[in-house]
């Protein structure tokens, strides 16, 4: 049986890539809803509905564990998901908690970048309530880096100018960690640090996810029965032409070049 991941869109596959390399010997299925991304821009219940339409169609396929590889869709239904399905299914969320107790010793803040359906939800409010004791948690919402990613767009001279835009009222020098709080971010690390100074840490919840997803294989016994196969679905269609899967061969190289600090 695969191991099931499924997001808006290509961002998934930032923590694909991540279980890729813990779990080389097991076979996947990526899903893509690419007909109704983004979901950081649309209504919490038209999300829902697209992602219990979409983990439906994958358990119809046969999988062993499932990862909402997407923060948005983490926040609106993992826990309903876990009631109506008897495989393990695993959520990322943004990983503010490291990045508080790594500035709370700095004495600096934590900026989270995340999509505005995100920041909106109640269970990012509360997680920032629990942790954030001292008021160092910021956040922004940067869904035209969601936009940039599902075009293939990764070129400078188009995310800088847009970043710059957007961080125009906030002191760089104010933090000491950025929280990449959604699962396309990772593919502009390298440009993200480019604008911060180089002391900033940055970091993402995709590789304790990846991790927590083999221990929980390792203690049901479900690890190792498979090649490493990777079948992927675009909003319930089996993706067959040479040039996606050229595309998204590409991408997986490229995150092999990003070194991803743990996030939780």
């Amino acid at each position: 049986m695969r191991i099931g991941f499924f997001d808006s869109g290509i961002g998934g596959m930032t923590v694909l890539h991540q279980a890729l390399q813990l779990l080389p010997n097991d076979d996947y299925i990526f899903y893509a809803d690419t007909l109704h991304v983004p979901y950081g821009e649309k209504t919490k219940e038209e999300v829902r509905k697209y992602i219990f339409d979409a983990v439906d169609f994958m358990a119809n396929q046969g999988i062993k564990a499932l990862v909402i590889a997407c923060n948005t869709a983490t926040s609106i239904a993992v826990d309903d998901l876990r009631q109506k399905y008897d495989f393990p299914i695993l959520g990322i969320e943004p990983a503010v908690k490291p990045a508080v107790q790594s500035c709370e010793k700095k004495r600096k803040k934590v900026l989270v970048f995340a999509t505005n359906l995100t920041l909106r939800e109640e269970k990012f409010h509360n997680l920032v309530k629990s942790i954030d004791h001292h008021d160092i948690v910021n956040s922004l919402p940067l869904p035209g880096l969601v936009q940039f990613a599902e075009d293939f767009e990764f070129r400078d001279e188009k995310v800088v100018p847009y970043l710059m835009e957007n961080l125009s009222t906030f002191d760089l020098k104010q933090y000491g960690t950025v929280v990449l709080g959604c699962t396309h971010f990772p593919y502009f690390e390298k440009i993200i640090r480019g604008i911060y100074p180089k002391e900033v840490d940055i970091i993402s919840g995709s590789v304790g996810t990846a991790k927590n997803l083999k221990r929980i294989l390792e203690a049901r016994n479900q690890m190792n029965d498979g090649t490493g196969d990777i079948l992927f679905y675009k909003s319930g269609y089996k993706v067959e032409d040479k040039e996606t899967l050229s595309n998204y061969k590409k991408l997986l190289e490229m995150l092999d070049r990003i070194n991803l600090k743990i996030g939780v």
